[in-house]
């Protein structure tokens, strides 16, 4: 991508179900009456906003309202399409992790003040590369014991040699747990980021594997009478 240069505030959406990657192409529907006049906003300056994971363990606290955790990604509108009814659906693209540094305010929508946050290598290219090859070995067996993916994920992984953008498309697209993203989004090392996502993938691939044997000759439909 071209170079970005990154404003010190920008708009946020705190989302409870979402890890934003730099990288990662994420489709949103803008519906909200303020994430209209946010993207309104946005899409008349710099096409720039944050998306931040909502920090559920910090939900109960004292006036906390939608808490975002510390470390999200900011991405640029690269596309817009705008709805008679006023509601905008559109894709965005991740390019940098971020610091929040603070809430600069609430209304009309939320801006937070930020810090850009670069990744380390953590090893050198061999090492880097028989981590990306062991980590495409364990989705290529958990998708063969019946994990879905995307289609064509993982022909496009293996196509991609940056290793920073491999580790951040890969957990973006084909993790579920929503806490090791998050975990993952704070991982500046990118070797350890891939050895964290791989132990994971293990993980899933040992349940599997435990399910199968348990669920014998039974169909999915009929395991509960095993």
């Amino acid at each position: 991508m071209e170079p970005i240069e990154l404003p010190e505030t920008v708009p946020v959406m705190t989302l409870p179900e979402t890890v934003f990657f730099p990288q990662s192409l994420l489709p949103l529907r803008i519906f909200e009456p303020r994430y209209r006049a946010m993207l309104r906003h946005v899409l008349a300056t710099n096409r720039l906003f944050a998306i931040a994971h909502l920090d559920t363990a910090r939900s109960t606290e004292p006036d906390a309202i939608e808490p975002p955790h510390r470390i999200a990604s900011i991405g640029i509108v690269r596309a817009c399409q705008e709805a008679d009814d006023g509601t905008s659906n559109l894709l965005l693209q991740g390019i940098c992790r971020v610091e929040i540094r603070e809430i600069v305010r609430e209304r009309p929508y939320r801006v937070i003040a930020v810090r850009p946050l670069a990744s380390v290598h953590g090893g050198n290219h061999t090492q880097l590369e028989i981590m990306r090859l062991e980590v495409l070995r364990l989705l290529q067996l958990r998708r063969r014991l019946g994990t879905p993916a995307p289609k064509g994920m993982t022909q496009f992984l293996e196509g991609i040699e940056d290793f920073d953008a491999f580790a951040d498309i890969a957990v973006f697209n084909l993790c579920d747990n929503l806490a090791l993203k998050q975990r993952l989004l704070e991982e500046l090392d990118t070797r350890q980021r891939l050895k964290l996502f791989a132990a994971q993938l293990k993980l899933d691939i040992e349940q599997q594997r435990l399910r199968r044997k348990l669920q014998g000759h039974l169909p999915d439909d009929g395991i509960a009478n095993n």
